[in-house]
């Protein structure tokens, strides 16, 4: 995918509301954020994305959305990626392959189970 050079103020406003679209989520659902920085690349996010996609077409998963994001800080545990379904806190995995993507999207996505062995982290929701 080769990015298109931006030339003007207007070309930097018109991409940044392209992936503010990509970004955004309905209420109904599922947003999955893939690092794909230049560490989660390095890492092979590039086949954890493609997993998911391909799990989710396979199980004939809807409301679900896979986007790529930056880096998350925690390079060490590249690939890593987020899950943030209505209602419920993100789940940040790391260390992910593309077998661990598959199961994310079996047991967390379809059964709403967590995957505890994979976990880096849990947003902590305000009262």
């Amino acid at each position: 995918m080769k990015q298109e050079k931006l030339t003007s103020w207007d070309d930097l406003k018109r991409y940044r509301a392209e992936i503010a679209n990509k970004m955004s989520q309905t209420a109904n659902e599922t947003l999955i954020a893939v690092g794909m920085a230049t560490c989660g690349e390095a890492a092979g996010a590039k086949a954890v994305m493609e997993a998911l996609g391909d799990e989710i077409k396979a199980k004939g998963v809807k409301h679900v959305k896979v986007v790529p994001t930056g880096c998350f800080g925690f390079c060490y545990a590249e690939p890593m990626l987020e899950v943030r379904s209505p209602g419920q806190p993100g789940i940040k995995y790391g260390y992910v392959d593309d077998k661990i993507a598959r199961v994310i999207i079996r047991k967390h996505i379809i059964d709403g189970e967590l995957l505890d062995n994979a976990i880096l982290g849990q947003e902590v929701q305000k009262p």
